[in-house]
């Protein structure tokens, strides 16, 4: 079986190489050269050795392009990957440079803006000086005095402007309170608090003129060399003082008093039955009962219209308060001032009795405004009220 494939395999070689004559003509000479089957397969296998060679070599030297191709993509990676590194470094460096300067601003702006702020802020606060209950309420944050004591100078500066934010919050409600507290009890009392709201009056010559009379917020904050939202609140502030101050002035010049001090209220202002004929007749004051030579005193500063007996009212003090304001104090036992004679408020006007129509031991306290009876009770719990305010 072998040696059949053997022959077979012969036959097939001696079918590809069969035995080949070659001629060649040299010099008029015809040469011939016989190429064996032996010979033309040596020459094939050489042919197929260089080949293989030739192919060999060709992809070495291909795989080893291939791999310094592979390899220089690399080194080029890497050499990318460490450029980008050092380059978000220097971004870095950059950037941390540029956020200490930027902080170093920041500081310096912070700092003078604490000082301007506090410059509008004193102006301000010297308005508050005297109002009862200021001083409490607008003093700085105990807090305050500790973080200076150990914080950093960013920490301290900041820990000033909050405490800054913290008293103009405290300066508006406060001033806004007391003035609203005053308008109600001018209402109270049935008078327009627009009408004694006069700011020219009360604002102080450091601060009422650019704080009230400014009206673009822009021009204040330049004039206080403060932010504009600043300059809003501290002109909010003054002129809520502003107002207060006019409205506590004007009312330290109106009858809001009590005429006695703790006696009760015993016949009110308007009908009623008269005592003595049992029939409705006005009753154009308010009775205050209680006992005999009850000290009696002015509700009001002013300068006393008439002092003696009145029909009806027995003893009588009349006291003129200026603005068409007028009080009057009936029944009294005794009386200790003279026609003529300026008043202040609290003064002792004479003592308590039942003098004239009266049927006991009672003060008859009347208030005219402009000629026209008013119903103490409002000017008595508008009084109250004004000192709640203060």
């Amino acid at each position: 079986m072998t040696n059949g494939h053997v022959a077979r395999f012969k036959q097939a070689l001696e079918r590809l190489f069969p035995e080949r004559h070659l001629y060649v003509r040299s010099e008029g000479e015809l040469k011939s050269l016989v190429l064996t089957p032996k010979r033309q397969m040596a020459i094939a296998s050489a042919l197929l050795a260089l080949g293989l060679w030739l192919g060999v070599a060709t992809t070495s030297m291909a795989i080893n392009a291939l791999s310094l191709s592979n390899t220089d993509r690399e080194v080029a990676k890497t050499q990318a990957k460490y450029e980008r590194w050092i380059a978000d470094r220097q971004a870095r460096l950059n950037s941390a440079v540029a956020q200490i300067n930027a902080n170093n601003g920041s500081i310096d702006q912070l700092a003078n803006s604490v000082e301007k702020r506090h410059a509008a802020l004193a102006q301000l606060m010297g308005n508050f000086k005297g109002v009862p209950g200021a001083e409490v309420a607008l003093a700085p944050s105990k807090s305050l005095k500790t973080t200076l004591g150990v914080a950093s100078p960013i920490d301290r500066v900041q820990a000033v402007s909050m405490d800054q934010e913290r008293m103009i919050t405290r300066a508006e409600s406060f001033a806004k309170t007391r003035a609203d507290r005053l308008r109600l009890a001018f209402r109270l009392a049935g008078l327009n608090p627009v009408s004694y709201a006069d700011r020219s009056s009360s604002a102080s010559s450091g601060l009422g003129g650019p704080l009230i009379e400014a009206k673009d917020p822009r021009a204040l904050a330049a004039v206080l060399d403060v932010d504009e939202d600043f300059a809003e609140r501290i002109q909010s502030a003054a002129n809520n003082m502003a107002d207060m101050r006019a409205l506590n002035q004007a009312a330290e010049r109106l009858p809001f008093a009590r005429p006695t001090n703790r006696t009760p209220q015993s016949s009110g202002f308007g009908v009623r039955f008269d005592p003595f004929t049992r029939r409705p007749a006005f009753h154009s004051g308010l009775d205050f009962t209680g006992g005999f030579l009850t000290p009696i005193q002015s509700t009001a500063p002013g300068i006393v219209s008439f002092t003696g007996v009145r029909s009806g009212y027995g003893n009588t003090v009349e006291i003129d308060h200026g603005a068409g304001f007028k009080t009057r104090y009936a029944h009294l036992q005794s009386i200790s001032v003279s026609t003529g004679q300026r008043v202040a408020v609290g003064q002792r006007l004479g003592a308590m009795g039942s003098t004239g129509r009266s049927t006991g031991v009672h003060l008859h306290y009347e208030v005219w405004v402009n000629g026209r009876a008013q119903n103490p009770n409002r000017f008595v719990k508008a009084g109250d009220y004004v000192q709640q305010a203060g």
